[in-house]
């Protein structure tokens, strides 16, 4: 199935301008069909997930921390000497810290106490330095501790603020938005985006409108604020990120917890893709779209790799 409407080029400026060596290689990721978990569809329906742990930093976030990062050195807002310092629950911290290996600059990451072993492990061999936060408070209670580190020592520490920064959406919208249009050869209708920060789905649905407003949009978020679905914020409860817009979205979808986590085992065991749990909340959303349709070709993102949560035994034993 293809729209007709013209391929968009890459936009004039790309987010990534600047980067060298590994750094090159972010972006571009697979884009797979999903065949077992999306079988009983229509048979003009297709379900298709861009496989963002194939990054060089092993998640999505690859793509806003170079973003995020490239422009702050441009700027002088990150200059020579000075640590960088952000919130994470792991992904992104980890992006900063090969990105900063690459260009010379070390990291202060807060990161909740419970942050999972590989995550720990990741981090250290990067020589990051960890501050951890109370892991009651979730991602919320990292952005009020790195809040006040920057307060404390602005001459030490830029403050990235992967949250409020619009390098993060504009990443997607540069990178990931014109690889979806061009790896479907235009012929995407819907979309589908799980939301932490914000930004894959801010940045993508805004690229996504612009070149055809016909595409549907759709964000993803836990359905309760006590879930398992590691990296997604329950934007209700939560700090939320000051560059997300939920006017944004055509609709909103709420994952279960369990329905997500066993669509992580399924893809693993019957169709070889190994995912995290928040990959498993896009997909299920992904998959409820698509049931609704007659015909389309419906994209969602897979946010990272299932070999950062091998420890995690509850995701991969089933109830």
């Amino acid at each position: 199935m293809h729209i007709a409407l013209p391929i968009p080029s890459a936009p004039s400026r790309h987010p990534f301008e600047g980067a060298a060596g590994i750094l090159e290689r972010i972006g571009n990721t697979p884009l797979v069909r999903l065949c077992h978990v999306a079988s009983g569809l229509s048979d003009d329906v297709e379900v298709w997930a861009k496989l963002e742990g194939q990054n060089p930093g092993g998640s999505v976030k690859d793509r806003p921390a170079l973003a995020i990062v490239l422009d702050a050195v441009r700027t002088g807002r990150l200059k020579p000497g000075q640590r960088m310092l952000d919130a994470s629950s792991g992904n992104t911290g980890i992006a900063y810290a090969m990105i900063g290996a690459n260009l010379g600059f070390e990291l202060t990451l807060c990161l909740p106490k419970n942050a999972n072993a590989e995550r720990k492990q990741i981090l250290s061999a990067y020589g990051v330095e960890v501050v951890e936060t109370d892991p009651l408070e979730g991602s919320d209670g990292a952005i009020r501790k790195a809040r006040e580190l920057a307060a404390e020592s602005p001459d030490l520490y830029s403050y990235l603020d992967q949250y409020s920064n619009e390098n993060n959406w504009k990443a997607h919208f540069g990178s990931t938005g014109p690889e979806i249009v061009q790896q479907t050869g235009g012929g995407v209708t819907h979309f589908v985006a799980a939301l932490g920060t914000s930004g894959t789905f801010m940045g993508t649905t805004r690229f996504l409108k612009q070149w055809n407003p016909s595409v549907r949009c759709y964000s993803v978020q836990p359905d309760s604020p006590f879930h398992g679905l590691e990296g997604l914020k329950h934007m209700e409860t939560s700090i939320v990120p000051p560059i997300y817009d939920p006017a944004l979205a055509d609709e909103n979808l709420e994952a279960p917890t369990e329905e997500s986590l066993e669509l992580v085992r399924d893809l693993a065991r019957y169709d070889g893709i190994l995912i995290g749990p928040s990959c498993g909340a896009a997909c299920w959303a992904a998959l409820q779209v698509a049931r609704r349709l007659d015909s389309g070709v419906v994209v969602t993102v897979f946010p990272d790799s299932g070999e950062r949560y091998l420890s995690e035994e509850h995701i991969w034993r089933a109830p």
